[in-house]
């Protein structure tokens, strides 16, 4: 009876395909030889994390390969990591330090290894702000969706970079962001016609910013399409 070491490196691979990311890792350990396969770059297209601890369990691999990225978390702690910080009371600043960096530090690598990332999508991970999601448009060109929900950290200053940045985005979701407003919603859909943009609540929710920061980003926005109008 053949052993499956045994088989075509083109059969193992193609058994891994019907594993999800624990159980790769598992048959993996076993041998020299599946770990070899486990690291074949064309095994990891897709990535779907259902929550940042799973980001921490280093059952996948990163790199060029990968064309789809999905992070959903849609745990009751969602709603203390979107209360700003500001107002966070000191038990809340607790739980949240200790996932506070994981998604953002995480998205910074695959902006590193990542350049062929097509779509990313975000749901939940309110730690995440706009030089984190300007860094992936920065560096992975190809984008042509991104999809983001209930995620307060995202704001004007990220959609004002998106013209001048994001030239294969296609899609743009940005349901349940507050600090997202109409004003900035307004500039994409004048810069960008073509742009499928969906906002569901965004720009009626009321946004926790302190009032001088409000100001302040009100500022930056306008900084950013300004010198944007002068590259173009």
């Amino acid at each position: 009876m053949m052993h499956i070491t045994q088989l075509y490196p083109e059969c193992l691979l193609y058994l891994f395909f019907f594993l999800d990311k624990h159980s790769r890792r598992c048959l993996a350990q076993t041998c020299h030889r599946l770990m070899q396969v486990y690291r074949e770059p064309s095994l990891w297209p897709v990535l779907h994390f259902t929550c940042p601890a799973e980001l921490n369990k280093k059952n996948f691999i990163l790199g060029a390969a990968l064309r789809s990225l999905s992070i959903c978390w849609y745990s009751s702690r969602v709603k203390v990591c979107n209360i700003e910080d500001w107002w966070k009371t000191a038990l809340q600043k607790s739980m949240c330090s200790q996932h506070q960096n994981i998604v953002s530090d995480f998205l910074l690598a695959v902006s590193e290894r990542c350049p062929n990332l097509q779509s990313l999508t975000l749901s939940g991970c309110a730690h995440v702000n706009d030089d984190i999601l300007i860094e992936i448009l920065t560096c992975c060109s190809n984008l042509r969706s991104l999809k983001l929900e209930n995620c307060s950290g995202v704001s004007d200053k990220m959609l004002a970079m998106i013209p001048v940045l994001a030239c294969h985005l296609n899609t743009l979701h940005v349901n349940f962001c507050r600090n997202i407003t109409k004003e900035g919603l307004y500039f994409l859909q004048q810069f960008c016609p073509g742009l499928t943009l969906q906002a569901d609540r965004s720009a009626g929710m009321v946004a926790d910013r302190i009032p001088e920061e409000k100001i302040l980003l009100q500022r930056t926005v306008r900084k950013l399409i300004l010198r944007r109008d002068k590259l173009v």
